[in-house]
């Protein structure tokens, strides 16, 4: 995607975040570190280290990232996870949990966990030879082992509790797993419904890990998607309805299923971020933003 189309996004994004900006504040008046669990929109990089096909180290990755260097990144520069992390004060890139060289201060303020091509469910990873959901999760409890011994474990809970924490999954799971494997043997709802189930006891995990502030996106407009385009959006590569009618039906799952969690677990500032709507508006209709040209990895 390029600059503008991820600025508009992550400015979306931020919008949710200014809302409860005073709540949202730490003890010591900041935001200490941001974390990222899921898939490519938020990947900076674990990828280059997994026996993989799907990375995104090398060019045209990257061309607008520091010097042009393609880093693992499946965009021109920097991700949500980056952005985000900037915006917040935090840092201007966040490292990637398996790169190798994590400083002392990469641990202090976050690391991201996410990897390209990955889901919810279990079989969206093994296809494709990535980090499932749950081996992100373990990797975030070793995380807390060495931020511990790093730290201490009092300024680590304060760490851990008053962090942003962003999760992005589904959208391979509903446009590779499902839609290429899983179509012909259930139908969508039931399927679903097991991708929330498993979501649901993910963002459980994360609180008894201690985090109490995270963002859920949305999945992507999938039917929009240049892949969904050339393969059912017809000869005017329109975007494509059933694609875009299964994303829709997942997020409004997801987005009750946020609101639960956040009504049953106490002190859980768990939120549900809709990146579908504001970015289907900018696909179909980009003139009110400005005359630019667009390239969204069908990769996520």
């Amino acid at each position: 995607m390029d600059r503008l189309s991820w600025e508009r996004l992550v400015t979306f994004v931020l919008v949710f975040f200014a809302i409860g900006f005073p709540k949202a504040m730490a003890v010591n008046g900041t935001i200490p570190a941001l974390f990222s669990f899921g898939d490519s929109i938020l990947d900076t990089g674990n990828n280059n280290n997994l026996q993989t096909l799907t990375k995104c180290n090398f060019p045209p990755y990257g061309i607008d990232f520091q010097g042009g260097i393609p880093t693992g990144r499946c965009c021109n520069g920097k991700t949500p996870t980056d952005l985000i992390a900037t915006a917040l004060g935090i840092k201007e890139t966040v490292a990637a949990y398996l790169s190798g060289n994590l400083s002392p201060q990469d641990l202090v303020t976050g690391v991201c966990f996410a990897s390209a091509g990955s889901g919810i469910d279990d079989l969206t990873a093994q296809i494709q030879g990535v980090l499932s959901l749950p081996t992100q999760l373990g990797m975030f409890r070793e995380y807390i082992g060495k931020l511990t011994a790093l730290v201490g474990q009092q300024r680590a809970a304060n760490i851990i509790s008053n962090s942003v924490y962003l999760v992005s999954a589904g959208n391979n799971d509903i446009a590779i797993t499902y839609s290429q494997i899983l179509a012909t043997t259930q139908p969508f709802p039931l399927y679903a419904t097991r991708l929330i189930d498993t979501t649901s006891n993910f963002l459980k995990s994360l609180y008894e890990l201690g985090a109490r502030r995270v963002w859920v996106l949305s999945t992507l407009p999938l039917g929009c998607l240049p892949g969904g385009r050339t393969v059912a959006g017809g000869p005017l590569r329109i975007c494509a309805p059933f694609a875009n009618l299964f994303a829709q039906t997942f997020n409004g799952q997801l987005s009750s299923a946020v609101n639960s969690i956040r009504t049953t677990l106490p002190n859980y500032d768990i939120r549900f971020i809709d990146v579908y709507t504001p970015l289907f508006n900018l696909i179909n209709n980009p003139q009110p933003e400005g005359h630019f040209l667009y390239n969204i990895n069908l990769t996520v």
